[in-house]
């Protein structure tokens, strides 16, 4: 059987160090291989089985929760509680403030009492306000319960992202994490069914409200039962042996981590900001913010202007999502089987670029078919990039605590881009919207540049590293235990 190039790196020694690993060793100074390709197999099938599914779940009705208002617009919602001008887009902006606010403290919080516990309890606070929602009358009740919304889910996927960098290896992370953020295209997909079924009952309760109740009820009950499943770490797992939490622990210690499960220290974790390609990877956030939620919040409203009604419209938004799921798992495995991020993440962005191009140049009512397909390359080109993106930095930050906290900035940057799709799409603009649509293809644009140029740089800088040490390392011969201080160590290789 052909080694996985990440699991067979067979050779190899770890050098224990009393700091890092006394308490996988027991004995300090002893020399330990690498575990065989086999045992390994067999361990990231067992996270694979265990832990994926519950949270690609999880964030499935995170990313229901969170996007149903376009649904519910298309049923009347603005109508129902007597919004005026543009209070729908006020309602849309506030979610972020809270979600950009609170992100830091709650994701550092999430790393220092268990992400295992702080992702269930943050489950079941979206779902109840998602509940609520189902009796608001007025905008002052909606603005309200969005806000705490917001609060309740800021910090929920770069707590997801860090979690799983505790059960994976660097070249393992952009598949599973694809996997699970497919979820959020299925969630979009699964939407627009739900509403499409839950549109056509007949009772004295309006639509939305029923929409609102069935997702609500479903993440809270969801919630209880994943406190319960959720494993505190891959070398604390319960349905493991101890040989294999051995081995989990190891793999992290050699592949992603330079202390495993190191107690969080925000003086350390803060050095982050000492780096000045964190400045590049959150500005390619920012970029990839405003497409990735203007498909997010308003596909329904673009897939609208093709003329179909509005059970048809809901229905026609599937099929996006959908594709858009296929095309990130595909890069995403794509990009973990070449061992190389950023190609990827441009190509994402040129898929965004042109997708929202064509859409806003061409005469959408006398070429429905060429804007439908449109609408497919849009999805494409937002979901893919997020993932890749948040795997791509956390290769290179082998400290946990400045890990969680790039992620924790990083993340909900990409989503505060959600006020400024959210003021784009501007009801005097409907039904074509141009402005906003060349808004978002032009941070498209950049995306795809500020991506080409930062990982330019960092090939330049291996190969001037290489030259400096006389020698031909990567990011994958250097054992990220070494690497608690990042670029500032000679041995430092980018994980491109």
């Amino acid at each position: 059987m052909a080694a996985d190039p990440e699991i067979a790196k067979e050779g190899i020694k770890v050098s224990s160090t009393q700091s890092s690993l006394k308490d996988a060793t027991g004995v300090s100074g002893e020399v330990h291989h690498l575990p065989t390709y086999e045992h390994e197999k067999a361990l990231v099938l067992k996270f694979d089985l265990r832990i994926l599914p519950m949270l690609a779940l999880m964030y499935l009705c995170n990313a229901l929760d969170k996007g149903n208002l376009g649904n519910a617009k298309t049923d009347g919602f603005e109508k129902d509680l007597h919004f005026k001008s543009n209070q729908y887009n006020l309602i849309l902006s506030i979610f972020y403030i809270p979600y950009v606010i609170f992100a830091p403290p709650f994701a550092m919080a999430g790393k220092r009492f268990g992400a295992h516990r702080a992702l269930p309890i943050m489950m079941f606070c979206f779902g109840s306000f998602t509940l609520l929602g189902a009796s608001v009358s007025n905008f002052a009740g909606m603005i309200t319960l969005r806000w705490f919304l917001g609060m309740a889910e800021s910090a929920f996927f770069p707590l997801v992202i860090y979690y799983l960098t505790t059960f994976y290896r660097r070249g393992e992370l952009a598949r599973r994490l694809a996997i699970f953020y497919a979820a959020s295209n299925i969630a979009n997909a699964f939407s627009g069914l739900l509403a499409f079924g839950v549109f056509q009952i007949k009772s004295h309760l309006d639509g939305w409200r029923y929409l609102f109740l069935i997702e609500g009820a479903f993440t809270v009950l969801f919630s209880v039962i994943a406190f319960i499943y959720l494993p505190k770490s891959a070398s604390e797992a319960k349905f493991l042996s101890e040989e294999e939490k051995h081995t989990a622990y190891m793999r992290i210690q050699m592949d992603s981590s330079s202390i495993v499960n190191e107690p969080f220290d925000l003086k350390e974790a803060l050095k982050i900001f000492k780096m000045p390609v964190t400045y590049g990877f959150l500005a390619i956030e920012i970029c990839l913010g405003v497409p990735l939620q203007s498909v997010s919040l308003f596909l329904p409203q673009i897939v609208a202007r093709l003329g179909y009604s509005k059970v048809k419209t809901n229905l026609y938004t599937v099929a996006p999502n959908i594709t858009g799921a296929a095309m990130l798992l595909i890069l995403a495995f794509s990009s973990d089987f070449a061992r190389i991020r950023f190609p990827f993440i441009a190509l994402g962005f040129l898929f965004t670029f042109v997708g929202f191009i064509i859409y806003a140049t061409i005469d959408v009512e006398h070429s429905i078919h060429v804007a439908y397909f449109a609408c497919f390359m849009m999805t494409w080109g937002t979901s893919a990039p997020s993932v890749l993106l948040s795997t791509w930095y956390n290769n290179n930050v082998a400290h946990e605590g400045r890990r969680v906290t790039l992620t924790s900035v990083g993340v909900p940057l990409a989503n505060l881009m959600g006020v400024v799709s959210s003021n784009i799409f501007r009801p005097q603009d409907a039904p074509k919207y141009i402005p906003a649509l060349g808004t978002t293809a032009a941070f498209g644009a950049c995306g795809c540049a500020i991506t080409l140029l930062l990982g330019t740089y960092m090939i330049f800088d291996n190969a001037r590293r290489n030259r400096k040490g006389g020698v031909r390392l990567t990011a994958s011969d250097v054992p990220t235990e070494r690497l608690k201080d990042g670029p500032n160590v000679d041995e430092f290789r980018w994980f491109l």
